[in-house]
């Protein structure tokens, strides 16, 4: 394995892309698939740096793969789906997979999933799976998935490194998807500089960022749409690590309904 890449100055930040080759099936190991492209690219991992893996190869690995021709679409789902062109099959799996349905208009359904996230179809995607035969559904516990793969990641590399499973959203107001962390595992997914002075010396009464959805955002520029890099090595961000009890993963991201205005 070629020497590891070294530290760089204060503020910059690197990402690099974890290529793999071939589909990852269910019950493989993901961590192992990783490992090996990671040594095939002459890559080594190193004390600090943030995993981030699309959850798609998550959910691949997990099983959480339903073949379209096994689902008998409800008469709900077929009026949808007919109504506007869609595949029936794809609907009531989101209907299925959703807590709550937030809004269904115009062929567009968005849904609130039973972990939380609000998005279209319930996450549920055919893209980049099997040319429509089969649909990926989201992991059945995200948060709980990167923290096994953080886990056997440091067994096998003996260093702390952080875990952030992405996926892509919309967004309420703005066009085009960006990638989001649907979970979190080593790293404070959150910031709070509340209570903190800014230069001017005025009191910070609001900012919380959202790093792990910032740092997902910035693996999406290096991992592509269809470049077969299901994952990338962010090396550089001085992340805030759990505390004891744990930070509560990508769970904290999500808007409490007391605070949400748009519920």
């Amino acid at each position: 394995m070629a020497p590891s890449i070294g530290r760089h100055a204060a503020g910059e930040v690197r990402i690099i892309p974890v290529a793999v080759r071939g589909e990852i099936r269910a019950g493989e190991s993901l961590s192992a698939r990783l490992l090996a492209a990671a040594r095939k690219l002459r890559l080594r991992f190193e004390n600090g740096d943030i995993l981030v893996v699309k959850h798609k190869v998550v959910s691949k690995a997990e099983g959480a793969v339903v073949a379209l021709d096994e689902i008998r679409p409800s008469a709900a789902a077929r009026a949808w789906a007919r109504r506007y062109g869609l595949d029936a099959r794809v609907s009531e799996l989101a209907l299925r997979e959703s807590r709550r349905i937030v809004r269904r208009e115009r062929g567009i359904l968005i849904t609130e999933t039973r972990h939380g996230f609000v998005c279209a179809n319930s996450g549920v995607d055919v893209s980049n799976v099997d040319g429509g035969r089969h649909a990926v559904l989201l992991p059945v516990d995200p948060d709980r998935s990167a923290a096994k793969l953080r886990r056997e990641l440091k067994k096998q590399l003996d260093i702390e490194i952080a875990v952030i499973v992405s996926d892509s959203f919309g967004r309420p107001w703005r066009e085009g998807l960006t990638e989001v962390a649907i979970g979190v595992a080593g790293m404070r997914a959150m910031i709070d500089y509340r209570g903190r002075r800014d230069p001017h010396g005025y009191s910070l009464h609001a900012t919380v960022d959202a790093v792990a959805d910032e740092l997902a955002c910035a693996a999406g520029l290096v991992c592509g749409k269809l470049a077969g890099t299901p994952a990338c090595i962010i090396r550089g961000y001085s992340y805030r690590r759990e505390n004891r009890r744990g930070s509560g993963g990508a769970r904290e991201l999500i808007r409490p309904a007391q605070t949400d205005l748009f519920r």
